[in-house]
Formats: structure tokens, C-alpha cells, sequence
């Protein structure tokens, strides 16, 4: 009993020597201008128990000053901002004692990995429920998806017969204006992939083309387009979407 009492009236003599203000107000100033940390502020709380000590001692203990190596060389952490290690299974005083963390019954209390990688409890795993496309990945080789530009049989009505049409000639003729460039498949090497597809008038009837003999070169065809193409005497060149030269169409 008298121990503890003397316990008390030590921790009360130190708290009153460690927020006497007096202490406080006898701290030396530098003559520069000297940037404060958390230890020299009655507002904040120190933090490190190690440090009331002799905060109570010096109050000039955590204050920047210029030393040997300047005023770089006596920066430290702000209180508080270091914590140190959760030290898992090293007794119920560190916290994380005994079955640090993990409980003491189930499966995932048990030593070791007791469920693989991906394992969900038993239901449909994620890498299950996902759909694939078989053959090659998803990567710059694989499976990608081809945004075309629109190149409809209504603009090639208003070029000559007997010329050759492409996105680019109709662009700079003026007969449509410029397709709008997404990022991803639908451009290779800052060209548009073009497709020439069939439309409707204001009606919703379908446009018949009336151009004749035209060379029409894309990156695409629908079926629709090629059959009219044909139909007035012109010829359908498909380009390759990497290099941009002509391939055959069979």
C-alpha cells in the first residue's frame, strides 16, 4: 500500500515538473530561424515515454538547432509518425499474443496455408466465373476487339465513278467529316481502322449506291456493301490493319 502511494506521488511530481511552464520559457533560442517539432509543443502529446524524462529536464530536447553536421543532422521523426513492429505470438501483453490474430478455431486458425490460392469456401471461384476466349490471352497478340471507323455507302454516292475511294480521299474531298479516333485496336500506327457498311435514308430505306466502277479500299466489308460494289462494277481492296497495304479479297 505505502508503495503505491509513493508511486503516485512521484508520477504526480514529474507531471507537474514536465507541464511547469516556467521550464518551457527558459528554453534557449537559435538565432536563425529554427523550425519546431512535436516534443517542443505543449499541444501535442509526446508520444515516447523515454523522452517526457528529459523533456522535463531540457526542454530544449526536440528542437531543431544547428549541430555538427547542421540543422539536417538533428532532424528526427515526428512523434508518433514511427511505430514500431506488431510482434505477433509473443504473449497476450503485446496484443497479438497466443493465436495472433487468427482465432482459435476453423481453418484458418491451422498452421501452414490450409487453402490454396483462389480458393473461395468451396463456391464458384472468380478465375472460374469469368468468362475466357479460347486460343490466345488477352495481351498485345491476342484476342482483341476492332473498333472500325464507319465508311457508308451514302458518302460513296457522292464520290466520281471510276475513281478510287478511301477514308482519307473522302476526308479531304470533303464528303464526310473526320471519324472520331479511340484509343485501343481501332487505331494501328495513328490510322483509322475503316469499315464501309450499308445504311438507311431519312425513311429508314436502305441506300442503294449509284457511284459506278469505284476502287474501294478499307479495312473491312459487310456483305450488303460488297454485293452493291460488285454490282456497279467496282472492286472492294482490303488493307491490312498493321502495314496498310493492299491484300487480296478472294
Amino acid at each position: 500500500m505505502l508503495r503505491s502511494v509513493a508511486l503516485a506521488l512521484v508520477a504526480a511530481a514529474s507531471t507537474e515538473a514536465f507541464m511547469a511552464p516556467a521550464a518551457w520559457s527558459s528554453a534557449p533560442v537559435s538565432n536563425r530561424a529554427v523550425a519546431k517539432s512535436g516534443l517542443s509543443s505543449l499541444q501535442m502529446k509526446v508520444f515516447d515515454w523515454k523522452k517526457r524524462a528529459a523533456l522535463a529536464a531540457d526542454p530544449s530536447v526536440g528542437q531543431l538547432s544547428e549541430g555538427k553536421y547542421g540543422i539536417l543532422g538533428n532532424l528526427a521523426p515526428a512523434p508518433g509518425s514511427k511505430k514500431p513492429k506488431n510482434r505477433k505470438g509473443r504473449g497476450i501483453a503485446a496484443g497479438q499474443g497466443a493465436t495472433c490474430g487468427f482465432g482459435m478455431r476453423g481453418q484458418k486458425s491451422r498452421s501452414g496455408r490450409p487453402t490454396r490460392a483462389g480458393f473461395e469456401g468451396g463456391q464458384m471461384p472468380l478465375y472460374r466465373r469469368l468468362p475466357k476466349l479460347v486460343g490466345k490471352g488477352l495481351g498485345r497478340d491476342g484476342h482483341q476487339k476492332a473498333n472500325f471507323g464507319l465508311l457508308k455507302l451514302s458518302v460513296l454516292n457522292k464520290c466520281a465513278d471510276n475513281s478510287e475511294v478511301s477514308y482519307e480521299t473522302c476526308l479531304e474531298a470533303g464528303h464526310m467529316t473526320k471519324l472520331k479516333i479511340k484509343k485501343g485496336t481501332s487505331v494501328m500506327r495513328g490510322k483509322q481502322l475503316v469499315k464501309v457498311v450499308g445504311c438507311n435514308d431519312e425513311n429508314r430505306e436502305p441506300v442503294k449506291l449509284t457511284a459506278k466502277g469505284l476502287t474501294v479500299k478499307a479495312h473491312a466489308f459487310t456483305a450488303s456493301a460488297v454485293e452493291q460494289i460488285q454490282a456497279n462494277g467496282g472492286k472492294c481492296v482490303l488493307l491490312n490493319p498493321v502495314t496498310g497495304e493492299d491484300l487480296k479479297m478472294d
